[in-house]
């Protein structure tokens, strides 16, 4: 096993697709965040909005104020440089080290393809991705046309996980026998063109329900095989368009479309390139070099090493909600991080009261006074932004002077089109209830079943 892998480490492949996927990748970054900062969101999601919600362990990471402009500054040029290959290394860590900042920044504005991210330019850390037909290697006049097979394989492993796991996370229940959240959500599709009409049909809900779960876990594998590869981007194409059509997920579809280009042949790449080169009037045989950037095993072993066990931790976490008790939609402990992608539709409602523990006053709170509509819908169904947002109210009301202060919530949620039911404890002063990986006992237990992974 260890002569095997030794062996596998030491082949080599054209640099091509890494060098194709590395000006890709900072293109549709610098797209994002343009895109971000033209929608005035920098302003609306991190400056304007009095408080913000942490990620556990990561409290420190705020905004700066009207300074939170220059960290999108920072990510964009970084997103420049690494497209050219100029000074990749720092690049690609500056972009990961500002990207991850922006995303911790508040919890509230959490999504999927955020975290895809920033652990693909954490593992571009680690990747020669300015090997080859780069800045960097005109500079240096060196040019490696042939890097380890792995540096490459790395990639599609991450994007097989991604898809992978989303398949996984669609067998159950709701998706499968009730077609939900789709269900509830297709409906209102009414005005897509030729698409309308259909999105009214039950037996669209479930059309929609089980080809997404047939794709996600399939189209690793269809990509992996070259005569079933062209069908398979196909399917890509026609999946994430789609999805951008009906939904509103912003760059994530045509970032998954571009990133599943590492899967094609070399001479795929080598035809982009040169297409690139004859736009740009980039001589490409200079890069053409035949030369090896050589892996040698025995002395990279903590590099291959930290490697193995980030993926072996990218496996095993999204599995972590099985520690916890209780149905993980409706706690969501052990929900982020697992690419559990729009499986389900939940709204509730969160009335917070102060109350003196001694003279028993009480008064309730007006979510208006300290939280963002889009917060507040985020806060309501969601335990860890309600336990977060109760200490803020103890917090700012003991600052006010008040003495005593304890902090219940009278919380309801609709899941997935059920009743709305209560969620959270009244009776228990959140105030007292300490934030970790614990299951949260105050979370009263869910009164349905959802079957499945």
């Amino acid at each position: 096993m260890t002569f095997t892998l030794n062996e596998y480490l030491k082949k080599t492949t054209e640099a091509a697709p890494l060098a194709v996927f590395r000006i890709f990748f900072g293109i549709m970054m610098l797209i994002s965040i343009i895109r971000f900062w033209s929608y005035g969101w920098i302003d609306k999601l991190y400056i304007q909005p009095k408080f913000f919600f942490s990620f556990y362990g990561f409290e420190w990471v705020k905004p700066l104020g009207i300074y939170t402009y220059i960290i999108f500054i920072i990510c964009s040029v970084s997103a420049i440089f690494i497209t050219l290959g100029f000074k990749y290394r720092i690049a690609i860590i500056t972009f990961f080290l500002s990207f991850t900042y922006i995303e911790l920044m508040d919890k509230t504005t959490y999504l999927n393809h955020y975290y895809f991210i920033s652990l693909l330019s954490f593992v571009m850390i680690f990747l020669p991705a300015n090997a080859y037909y780069s800045l960097d290697a005109k500079i240096k006049r060196t040019s490696y046309q042939l890097i380890p097979s792995w540096t490459i394989d790395v990639l599609k492993l991450l994007l097989g996980i991604v898809y992978f796991y989303a398949g996984l996370a669609k067998l159950n229940s709701d998706w499968l026998v009730r077609a939900m959240p789709l269900k509830i959500w297709l409906p209102s599709k009414y005005d897509v063109p030729l698409l309308g009409d259909l999105m009214q049909k039950e037996w669209m809900h479930y059309l929609f329900s089980y080809s997404g779960a047939i794709y996600d876990l399939t189209i690793p594998f269809l990509l992996l095989y070259k005569k079933t590869r062209p069908f398979a981007f196909a399917m890509v194409v026609v999946f994430h368009v789609l999805t951008r059509v009906l939904f509103p997920i912003g760059m994530f579809p045509y970032i998954m479309i571009i990133s599943t280009l590492v899967f094609f042949d070399t001479g795929f790449h080598h035809k982009v390139l040169s297409f690139i080169s004859k736009v740009f009037k980039i001589n490409k045989s200079q890069f053409d070099t035949y030369k090896i950037s050589q892996f040698v095993p025995g002395k990279n072993k903590i590099l291959f090493t930290f490697i193995a066990v980030f993926f072996i931790i990218q496996l095993l976490l999204p599995f972590r909600y099985m520690l916890y008790p209780g149905e993980l939609f409706w706690t969501e402990e052990g929900y982020r991080f697992s690419w559990r992608v729009m499986l389900m539709e939940k709204a509730g409602y969160a009335n917070f009261k102060i109350v003196n523990s001694k003279t028993k006053e009480r008064f309730y709170v007006d979510n208006d006074d300290f939280l963002t509509a889009f917060q507040q819908k985020q806060m309501a169904s969601q335990p860890d932004f309600i336990l977060e947002y109760a200490h803020y109210l103890k917090g700012h009301f003991e600052d006010q002077g008040h003495q005593n202060v304890q902090v219940f919530v009278e919380s309801y949620v609709a899941l997935n089109g059920r009743l709305s039911t209560q969620y959270i404890d009244p009776e228990v002063d959140l105030g007292k209830q300490k934030e970790s990986f614990k299951h949260k006992k105050w979370i009263i237990p869910f009164e349905d079943e959802i079957k499945g992974l």
